[in-house]
């Protein structure tokens, strides 16, 4: 089996797409399988990665951390035939996507797709909505000629499913419990941040008007003042929203990390005590498990994938999309109760050691051998038809 991923990110940018397509990769080497990697070069970092041919590129405007790639069809196919792919899989809907659609076909090589974003909610959070009817329609003909559409959760799932969308495959994410682990908690960290003996509650995401940031101020700065007193807030990550948010929270007690990751980003999860992610465009929400295996109960919209992740009153608390007070009872309630918040803590880490990438992965590979048999026996009969004009 030998692999093209045509993607519009990928490692070492920071964002869920990038970050599960290099754990993808990583799989491949560790079960020896071939692959190739097409995507937009990165302008901040220059590494380069074996097995992955890089093009120049632009910022996507509604998601600048998603490249557009300008880049040659034409020598891009010269390096497929040379690689001769058994299937090509594309992830983003963008430049790189359509030339990995157009290659398969003039090639005569399986294709699958995976859907990740929901760009529709991004459209409604840039106050862009009008456009979606034609999203609609450019991301059902992008996927049409896909022998199957990978989709993270089954909350995606039907959202495709009621957009018209077939051939529609359930895969779903891990997460990596010796990465992500309560042992990690650093009294440094913690100290660094000035979180001294305050119960830490943590966001990780991009800070942009899609992860429902509005909502996150305002629990911030409206928790009773009972509740204040006790709690120190850590943000991770970047973005549009930078300066507006910060602003927005100047003199509460909250510290700004800026994008994190590997040792730093676990120490930071095991070292908090609570994860609060109001976003409800989530096809998945990798967070929400790196949190759960770092021991931290969650708090999260009633929208999206992240809710076949929480169990309300389990492992965390699921509260109104969109309402602050809703987030801000479920806060309350898991912070005044010790014996609530060590439980959900205890149960989070459990649901995560049950989610391991490389079942997943496995999974994964079981369909593309599916796919592979189905279009060559596919295209036996199409030869067969052919021959017997």
């Amino acid at each position: 089996m030998r692999i093209a991923l045509f993607s519009d990110t990928y490692h070492p940018q920071v964002n869920g797409v990038a970050r599960t397509l290099k754990r993808l990769t990583d799989f491949f080497e560790k079960v020896g399988i071939e692959y190739k990697v097409f995507v937009p070069e990165t302008q901040d970092k220059k590494e380069q990665y074996p097995n992955v041919h890089s093009f120049t590129s632009v910022p996507f405007f509604l998601y600048p951390e998603c490249r557009t790639a300008i880049a040659n069809p034409a020598a891009i196919e010269r390096q497929l035939k040379e690689f001769a792919p058994t299937m090509i899989h594309v992830t983003t809907p963008l430049t790189m996507g359509l030339i990995g659609i157009r290659c398969a076909k003039k090639l005569n090589i399986p294709l699958v797709a995976s859907y990740h974003t929901h760009f529709d909610y991004y459209l409604t959070y840039y106050k862009m909505a009008w456009l979606s009817p034609l999203l609609w329609k450019y991301m059902r003909w992008f996927h049409a000629s896909a022998e199957r559409i990978f989709v993270p959760s089954m909350d995606t799932k039907l959202h495709l499913e009621s957009k018209g969308f077939k051939q529609l495959s359930i895969w779903s994410r891990g997460v990596d419990c010796e990465a992500y682990c309560p042992g990690k908690r650093s009294d440094e960290r913690r100290e660094a941040y000035k979180l001294g003996d305050k119960f830490t509650m943590l966001y990780v995401g991009r800070i942009a008007p899609e992860k429902d940031l509005d909502t996150l101020i305002k629990t911030i700065k409206f928790l009773p003042a009972s509740v204040k007193r006790k709690v120190r807030w850590v943000i991770v990550g970047d973005g549009p929203m930078m300066k507006d948010v910060q602003k927005e929270l100047k003199g509460e007690n909250v510290t700004f990390t800026g994008y994190l990751n590997g040792e730093e980003l676990a120490e930071v999860y095991a070292s908090s005590d609570l994860f609060v992610f109001p976003s409800a465009s989530e096809t998945f929400g990798n967070v929400v498990l790196e949190a759960f295996a770092s021991g931290l109960p969650a708090v999260v919209a009633n929208k999206g994938g992240v809710t076949t992740i929480v169990e309300d009153g389990k492992d965390g608390k699921i509260a109104a999309a969109h309402d602050s007070q809703s987030f801000i009872d479920s806060i309350t309630e898991i912070v005044e109760n010790e014996a609530l918040h060590r439980n959900m803590s205890q149960q989070a880490r459990l649901k995560a050691e049950h989610l391991s990438w490389e079942r997943i992965f496995h999974r994964l590979l079981s369909e593309y051998r599916e796919v592979q048999s189905q279009y060559a026996e596919e295209l036996t009969n199409q030869n067969q038809k052919v021959s017997s004009l």
